[in-house]
């Protein structure tokens, strides 16, 4: 049987249309499933859309719509925007769903049962946008909220709390004893020293429906709803068949890496393990947390906010450059885990440099050089003279394993570009075109094979990042019929090539910016 391996993304807020943050997380996590696909992997890929709370309720008002019409219209433009950029994915889940409305509702009675749940009145400070209560002692005197810096609610009520606090200490020992579960490092020192340094206050996990109808109804009260961030962390497992499917839910569960953005890192490696405590289910193995993309100002960066109108629309950014080109310089231009700077100057220099200059120059000249020698035809001759080919296709195969291996995408593309540039600097150190006036016929056409086979080498392992473009790439190679699935079990050196050649316009061609 195959190997699992189970990524989810979070699960976005869909008050709004979606922005190059989701894109971004998403192509993340697209990277590696296909990644772990080429491997033989039994891959599940999660993503979808949180659906509920009172943001979501006044913006629906806001647009005169029922709520349910609006998140419907919101949810499409999501799903439209991870088929223009390639998403993958395997499920789609909707907190409005019937599988996760009763996974809500199961989880919720489990810890209730377990004496985990209880009432109490609270007085608080309330953000709504954020979804989040502030108790005194974590807001100052100008009572804006400490995350978004907008103004709170007073509010006090009785609500329905999870006993978190009881957690602490368990946390604690886990995440030391267990380095691997919050990446990058950054992260991982950040949540040990919070939960070091601060007691957890218990988590109110309900709202009046007077206040909030727009939820999911609490099972034990039906006078609440339940408070949105522990419906939505729900996903994850009611995404693997928690409620519904348990032979799928013994197979895939616990998950192998959440993505997710740093604002939100407090909730996926807090509140969600303790969650899966008091559950009595297995932690997931790594809570990923990577930067933000914020707005180039020249000598600053501000982050991205609908309030500022700076927020970068992804679908205007592939109709101008490309699926492929946006998902390489996401992933390329910042290390997974730090934050970046995005302008559309940014963009046009890394589609020039990397894509234009050196990939796609590579594969338009080698190709050119086939069909002008040898009619497109390749030889599958292989001269020792020109074994540094398959050394550095060696070298690459293992730095590209161990990078992907430990979700560093910057460096597995870097070590994929050290292999294009060698086989670049080759053609200009073994001068083809002299070896042709010569008529060294078997010194070219081995040369010509070595450029091939590197180039089929190069499409593939840059496939988890522009999968379209390396199919085409193949493609022109003559290899049309390429299956993915389970490659990285056989792509080593000395393929034999069967097809001519195709001969097609660059794949990335250059941008004026002048």
């Amino acid at each position: 049987m195959k190997n699992r391996y189970y990524i989810t993304t979070p699960l976005y807020y869909v008050n709004s249309s979606p922005h190059i943050g989701h894109a971004y997380t998403n192509i993340v996590a697209d990277a590696l499933s296909r990644f772990h696909k080429m491997q033989g992997d039994d891959v599940y890929l999660l993503t979808g859309t949180d659906e509920h709370g009172r943001k979501i309720q006044q913006a629906a008002i806001e647009q005169s719509l029922e709520v349910k019409v609006f998140v419907d219209k919101i949810v499409n433009n999501f799903k439209s925007l991870w088929k223009v950029i390639d998403i993958d994915y395997t499920d789609f889940i909707r907190t409005t769903e019937k599988r996760h409305v009763d996974s809500v509702k199961k989880a919720l009675q489990y810890i209730y049962d377990k004496g985990d749940i209880y009432t109490s009145s609270y007085k608080g400070w309330y953000c709504v946008p954020c979804e989040m209560f502030w108790v005194e002692s974590q807001i100052d005197q100008s009572r804006l909220c400490p995350d978004c810096k907008r103004n709170l609610e007073e509010i006090e009520e009785t609500n329905y709390f999870f006993r978190m606090s009881k957690y602490q200490n368990w946390l604690i020992e886990y995440v030391e004893k267990n380095p691997a579960f919050i990446k990058p490092k950054t992260r991982y020192n950040e949540v040990l020293s919070f939960l070091k340094n601060n007691t957890l206050d218990d988590l109110c996990i309900t709202r009046p429906k007077e206040r909030l109808s727009w939820g999911i109804d609490f099972p034990i009260d039906d006078k609440y709803v339940t408070y949105v961030w522990f419906d939505a962390l729900l996903n994850y497992i009611s995404g693997a068949g928690f409620s519904d499917d348990s032979k799928k839910f013994t197979r895939f569960w616990p998950a192998d890496v959440h993505f997710l953005a740093k604002d939100i890192l407090r909730q996926h490696a807090i509140y969600w393990p303790i969650m899966l405590k008091a559950l009595d289910l297995d932690m997931p193995k790594t809570v990923f947390s990577h930067g933000w993309w914020l707005v180039d100002k020249g000598d600053q960066a501000e982050k991205m906010s609908k309030s500022r109108g700076n927020v970068v629309d992804p679908f205007s950014l592939v109709e101008e450059f490309g699926s492929d080109a946006l998902r390489f310089f996401l992933l390329k231009d910042v290390p997974l885990g730090l934050d970046g700077k995005f302008s559309r100057e940014a963009v046009i220099k890394r589609i020039n440099s990397d894509l234009a200059n050196d990939l796609g120059n590579l594969v338009f000249r080698s190709i050119n050089m086939i069909v002008k020698y040898f009619e497109g035809r390749i030889s599958n001759v292989y001269l020792e003279k020109f074994g540094y080919f398959s050394d550095m296709a060696k070298k690459t195969r293992e730095n590209y394993l161990n990078f992907m291996a430990e979700i560093d995408f910057f460096n597995a593309i870097e070590s994929v570009f050290e292999f294009i540039r060698m086989t670049n600097k080759s053609i200009e150190e073994e001068k083809p075109w002299v070896l042709s006036k010569e008529n060294r016929i078997q010194e070219l056409s081995s040369f010509m094979y070595c450029l091939a086979e590197a180039i089929r080498l190069i499409a593939i392992y840059m496939y988890p990042f522009i999968p379209s473009s390396s199919r085409k790439i193949l493609a022109q190679l003559g290899i049309d019929d390429c299956q993915f699935e389970g490659i990285l079990n056989s792509d080593s050196w000395g393929f034999k090539f069967s097809k001519p050649v195709i001969k097609t316009e660059p794949l990335f061609p250059r941008i004026d910016v002048s």
